[in-house]
């Protein structure tokens, strides 16, 4: 079996080129590559475009990246909690395509699936169907979308083998498996790492034939994107 483990963050990324289209697993702060993400930083890749559910907020997550303007483009569904974002959305200085969340999971999807584009009813008679075809059937418009084309899948699983096996825990579920299947390359940075066979094959959500290099992670910030309590009663 291919061990896939490589040392740390910097040396998993060490291809990534300037201009590289990346997808970055997680929903909100939850389940964010946060190790691969400062990598990026240090490395200094420039014109990135990175598809991702959101775009962090302006001192965690992408919202690092686009503070240092290594960001070209943002493929997002929601992107409401990063002044930065919204400062250079409106001046100009950056390309930003918001789609619908659920076209955004199976577009990720469709990729790792390996078919090239589909219908959906999302978007139809808004500006997200502006330059599309549109099909009719059975009375219904559908608009049709094109599966990512990713240079990279950068994603982050609470527990993963040498081999490249992954397990995610709860919310981290939501976009790191679609992608982790979707990348031309897929790293994985995990939270525990463990020799193959130790996991049990009924948990395992991505299968390691999908991945091409992981690492164990450290010091995860996990932090909260919206933090609400509710009163003691």
């Amino acid at each position: 079996m291919i061990n896939k483990v490589v040392k740390n963050a910097d040396e998993a990324i060490h291809d990534i080129h300037d201009g590289a289209v990346l997808m970055l697993g997680g929903f909100g702060l939850c389940g964010i590559p946060e190790n691969l993400i400062a990598a990026l930083l240090r490395k200094g890749v420039k014109n990135l475009t990175c598809i991702s559910n959101n775009a962090g907020v302006d001192d965690f997550g992408i919202g690092l990246l686009l503070k240092t303007r290594q960001v070209k483009k943002m493929i997002s569904s929601y992107v409401g909690e990063n002044d930065e974002f919204e400062r250079q959305l409106l001046s100009g200085e950056l390309d930003v395509e918001l789609i619908p969340q659920g076209t955004l999971a199976t577009r990720c999807m469709m990729a790792g699936y390996g078919i090239p584009f589909f219908p959906t009813p999302a978007g139809v008679g808004t500006e997200v169907a502006l330059g599309k075809q549109i099909v009719h059937h059975k009375g219904k418009d559908y608009l049709i979308e094109e599966a990512f084309e990713a240079d990279f899948a950068l994603v982050k699983a609470w527990k993963g083998d040498t081999a490249g096996n992954l397990i995610y825990r709860s919310t981290a579920r939501n976009f790191n498996p679609l992608m982790a299947m979707a990348g031309k390359i897929t790293i994985a940075e995990v939270e525990i790492l463990v020799e193959a066979g130790e996991l049990d094959p009924d948990q395992i959500h991505t299968p390691g034939i999908y991945v091409h290099r992981i690492f164990q992670g450290e010091k995860y910030e996990k932090r909260i994107e919206q933090r609400t309590v509710r009163k003691r009663l």
